[in-house]
Order: C-alpha cells, then sequence, then structure tokens
C-alpha cells in the first residue's frame, strides 16, 4: 500500500473519526437529521480539511512553533469563510438547514489535529491525501447516521419518500415514523447502534482469525500517556514523519 493509499485508508476505515475516534461529535449529532444535511456537512468539512491541509503545509517551515495554534485557527478560518459563502450563494437550501454549524468548523477538532500532527510534519501531497481520508470518512460517518435517523423517524431517504405513510383519516395502511429518531435523542441511538455494529463486526472477525487493524495509540488518557511511541499526541497519525 503506497503512501497515498494509506492516507486515504486510515481517514475512512482505519481512524474513521466518527465511529472509532469519536471526533466532531457536535456536528455529527447536532445536523444528521437527515442524509442530506450530514452529506452536506461531511463534504464542506472535506473542503476545509483538503485546503487548510495544503496551506499549513506548504507554511510548516515559516511558521514559528510558539504561533503554530493561531496560524492554524487563521488558516482554518479563511477556508471556512470561504466554504460558508460558496454555500450561501450556490446551496441556500443546505446552507440555511445547517446554520451555525458550518462556521463551527473553524473549531472542528478534526481540523485542528489533523494540522497539528500531520500537515505541520508531512510534504503537500501527503497532507492532501490525508485531508481527503479524513474528510471522507467523517462524511461516510455523518451520512450513515443521517441515512439511518431520516428512514426510522420520516420513512424517508435523501428526501425521497422511502416508505409509504400510514393515514389516520383514511384509514390507509403503512409505516408510522418514529420521530424520536429526528430529535437529539436519535442521534445518541443511531450513533452507539452503528458503533457498535462496527465493532461487533470487527469482533467476529478476529474469532474466525482475520486480521483487524486496531487504532494507533495509546487508548488512554493523553494527559497521563506515558507511552513514547505515540508521542503524547491526541491524534495518531499512522506513518509519521519527523
Amino acid at each position: 500500500m503506497n503512501q497515498y493509499t494509506e492516507r486515504l485508508y486510515n481517514g475512512i476505515i482505519k481512524e474513521n473519526p466518527t465511529f472509532v475516534l469519536m471526533l466532531g461529535m457536535c456536528p455529527t449529532l447536532a445536523v444528521t437529521t437527515s442524509a442530506i444535511n450530514g452529506l452536506g456537512m461531511g463534504l464542506s468539512t472535506t473542503a476545509v480539511l483538503v485546503l487548510s491541509n495544503l496551506m499549513i503545509s506548504l507554511l510548516r517551515k515559516i511558521i514559528p512553533d510558539s504561533l503554530r495554534i493561531p496560524a492554524f485557527i487563521v488558516v482554518v478560518a479563511s477556508f471556512v469563510t470561504m466554504v460558508q459563502f460558496l454555500m450561501e450563494g450556490f446551496v441556500p437550501s443546505l446552507y440555511a438547514s445547517l446554520g451555525i454549524y458550518i462556521p463551527l468548523i473553524v473549531v472542528n477538532c478534526i481540523i485542528l489535529g489533523r494540522a497539528e500532527s500531520y500537515a505541520s510534519k508531512n510534504p503537500p501531497m501527503p497532507s492532501i491525501f490525508d485531508g481527503i481520508g479524513m474528510g471522507l470518512g467523517f462524511t461516510v460517518g455523518l451520512t450513515a447516521i443521517g441515512i439511518v435517523r431520516e428512514v426510522i423517524g420520516s420513512g424517508k431517504i435523501f428526501g425521497f419518500q422511502l416508505l409509504p405513510l400510514a393515514d389516520a383519516s383514511t384509514g390507509q395502511a403503512g409505516y408510522v415514523p418514529v420521530t424520536i429518531f429526528i430529535l437529539a435523542p436519535g442521534a445518541f441511538l443511531v450513533l452507539a447502534g452503528l458503533t457498535a455494529l462496527q465493532n461487533k463486526m470487527k469482533n467476529n472477525a478476529k474469532k474466525k482469525g482475520k486480521k483487524v487493524v486496531e487504532t494507533v495509540g495509546c487508548g488512554e488518557g493523553c494527559a497521563s500517556c506515558t507511552n513514547s511511541a505515540c508521542g503524547g499526541k491526541v491524534f495518531p497519525t499512522g506513518n509519521e514523519k519527523e
């Protein structure tokens, strides 16, 4: 597996931000009331990730260590503003649905984490693929949660009526939506269910003797981490270049 393919696999499967690292939980739980919202938030975050990783990688030898976090935030905020204006101009309905969570991409721990742990230490091309991998992993996670919540909560998928609804006024039989799944508690239920399903599949694969890639890192609280292999970093990177 070459370096670029490894970065894609790392973000989508091995260290998926949603189901493995549990990062970016605020937009994950808040905007996934529908599949289109999850897809829109995931793709907008991917765009910011790729562009910010590229810019920070290009400037990595120029930005002083003492100013790196403020510099990263300025870079990320600039690209978030560009994405926000583009969404407002070209997809106003999606922009209205996502609301305040678009500007909050600036403080998304996925973006700042990849900037600090990978883009600031690696050349531009690997950093771009790292952003694409992490962004697609986040998009897959949000879209999957949105699909489950939308189907169970309203019988729709991407806005299209998948299951015919029951009509009490005419006595027509049909699907009765479980509306809790498009409310706040439904986000926790679906996230927990999909994460448990993923872990169950991994455990079954282990029992069958198949090789299962484990998440890189100490697996404990990073404040008390003494594992020199991970260097005390909150966000593991796989193949790091120091």
